[in-house]
């Protein structure tokens, strides 16, 4: 299991955009006068149609699914880590930036010396020599200091989670749990306990140890 992901590509900044489809309408065209437009059913009233309840889930089940990509994406100890690994990413990221400039200021000295003796050139020369070796090393090292936080936080997150899936499952009376994922060929969405272990989870991390349910 793997916590949500963080994309990792230190010395780049990438910006995610969200890519909004809207719908093109049509010129409006002028009724008749001797048509009546038909009745529309007004936008406020449609919405406060209410959505159909959820199925309970079965007490007779002794199979669930959880999807353990969104336990990790939706609950607050998932978004934690997420937090922690952004913000060491961007650290990283903002040093490196400041490595970049301080080579492109020394490039562009090296370009515009123009009756720059060949002693000058040569040590700058040099200089960018070692400021792209020392990126290349910094580079690696900030990948895989970021990559070593994600796995220490990917078996913390597992060591805090199993015993949660534990309880529900004693909970609900399960006997087998799979995780929702490529070898799931299909499943009835009424044995998804995924929202409650994200309870369960937020709960227990925020009040201590989970409590072992009672057997009646």
């Amino acid at each position: 299991m793997k916590v949500a992901s963080v994309a990792v590509a230190v010395g780049v900044l990438l910006t995610a955009v969200s890519a909004v489809s809207r719908a093109q309408v049509p010129p409006t065209q002028q009724t008749p006068p001797t048509q009546t437009p038909p009745a529309q059913k007004p936008a406020a009233q449609a919405a406060q149609t209410p959505a159909p309840p959820p199925k309970p889930f079965p007490v007779d089940a002794k199979i669930a699914v959880v999807d353990l990509q969104r336990v990790a994406a939706e609950s607050a100890e998932g978004k934690a880590s997420t937090a922690k690994v952004q913000s060491l990413n961007q650290k990283k990221v903002a040093e490196l930036n400041e490595k970049n400039k301080a080579l492109q200021a020394v490039q562009q000295k090296l370009v515009a010396g123009a009756l720059m003796t060949d002693a000058a050139r040569v040590q700058l020369q040099r200089e960018i020599d070692r400021l792209n070796l020392e990126i290349q090393r910094f580079t690696q090292d900030a990948q895989a200091e970021v990559e070593e936080l994600q796995q220490r936080l990917q078996v913390d997150f597992q060591r805090k989670l199993m015993p949660i899936l534990e309880l529900v499952a004693v909970d609900k009376g399960i006997q087998v749990m799979f995780a929702a994922g490529p070898g799931l060929v299909w499943a009835d969405a009424v044995i998804d306990l995924t929202a409650d272990v994200i309870r369960r989870f937020d709960g227990a991390m925020g009040a201590g140890p989970p409590k072992q349910p009672s057997v009646e």
